[in-house]
């Protein structure tokens, strides 16, 4: 009978014990992997072509609603047709993305990559800053309901809508440079601004658009909306009930949970997927991955916000929906009459 050492039989199980664990981690990255380009290929595609479709009937009946129905216009319908007009300008350019990321390759020229990647954060940042001036607006309709406020002024708003789009341009043109389509197997690929250009300039620039882009305007709509429950709970215990106030409060509460869950997983994930691109973060595919992977899943929630807005600001308001319905009904009867 031949004796084996005890030593050498714990050192086999211990490299024995390595190999699973070492395989285990191959198969657990090779998932990952499968996962991010499964989400790319498909997930992307189809979320946006629902949020394509969707988002084209909603913004498009609310802009042909507002310049065929609406004759007197005030602050608010000023900058939530801006709103739809953005929205309109960022759906645009999802037929492109979706076949780019079907086909896994950039189908189009260089220059559309770029202006792609422009309108789509154009979109993004301007919508918060417009639905920031929303709540403001708001807030001020409930002080001066006759609009003697001189920030409730038509001229006002339009001049404030100008330097939103101003303002978000000059904050985007850093992005145009950092954004740089690669070449590889001679397929041109229009990455994703978190996923291209020189990783640390990438993220101080998005850190600091985060807090100017996100964290400032959502700060300021959550203070005006804050403002406006206080106004509405004070009204409440002046007047016999406090029914016809709840259905303002809950949407207040709907539009600073909407803005707050589309919006933040993706700036965090932003700044995460850029980070997991510095130094020794390279070494770790496995990681980079994952972060990647979860970051896909909060790009096209973060655009939600396009098919949401027409929604939530426009159809679920009673005015805009009997304005819309008369006009309807106008053209129905005469189409009838015509073909009589």
């Amino acid at each position: 009978m031949i004796m084996v050492p005890f030593s050498l039989t714990q050192q086999n199980l211990s490299n024995n014990s390595d190999s699973l664990a070492t395989m285990a981690l191959n198969t657990t990255c090779t998932n990952w992997l499968a996962a991010e380009a499964a989400l790319e290929k498909y997930y992307l595609p189809i979320f946006y072509g629902v949020e394509f479709i969707v988002g084209l009937l909603g913004n498009t009946t609310v802009v042909f609603g507002y310049l065929f129905c609406l004759k007197n216009w005030n602050s608010s319908n000023i900058y939530l047709f801006n709103l739809s007009i953005s929205d309109l300008a960022f759906l645009c350019t999802l037929p492109m993305l979706m076949r780019s990321y079907a086909h896994g390759k950039w189908m189009y020229a260089d220059v559309l990559c770029v202006i792609n990647r422009y309108v789509l954060y154009a979109n993004l940042y301007s919508s918060i800053l417009f639905l920031t001036f929303i709540s403001i607006d708001r807030y001020l309709l409930m002080k001066y309901p006759f609009r003697e406020h001189f920030l409730q002024k038509k001229e006002f708003a339009v001049l404030t809508s100008l330097a939103i789009w101003i303002l978000v341009t000059l904050e985007l043109l850093p992005m145009l440079s950092l954004i740089n389509p690669v070449t590889d197997d001679n397929d041109t690929k229009c990455n994703d601004y978190a996923s291209s250009g020189n990783p640390r300039d990438n993220l101080n620039y998005s850190l600091c658009l985060t807090f100017l882009g996100f964290l400032i305007p959502l700060l300021v709509m959550c203070f005006f909306y804050f403002k406006i429950a206080l106004f509405l709970k004070q009204r409440s215990r002046q007047v016999a009930t406090s029914l016809p106030l709840e259905k303002p409060l809950h949407l207040i509460i709907m539009a600073v949970v909407i803005f707050s869950v589309l919006f933040t997983p993706y700036h965090i994930m932003r700044n995460v997927r850029i980070a997991s691109r510095l130094g020794n973060w390279t070494q770790h595919q496995c990681t980079q991955a994952i972060i990647s992977t979860f970051y896909i899943v909060t790009r096209p929630v973060a655009f939600l916000n396009s098919v949401i807005n027409p929604v939530f600001y426009f159809l679920m308001g009673d005015h805009f929906r009997e304005m819309l319905m008369s006009k309807l009904r106008h053209l129905f009867k005469s189409l009838t009459s015509f073909r009589r």
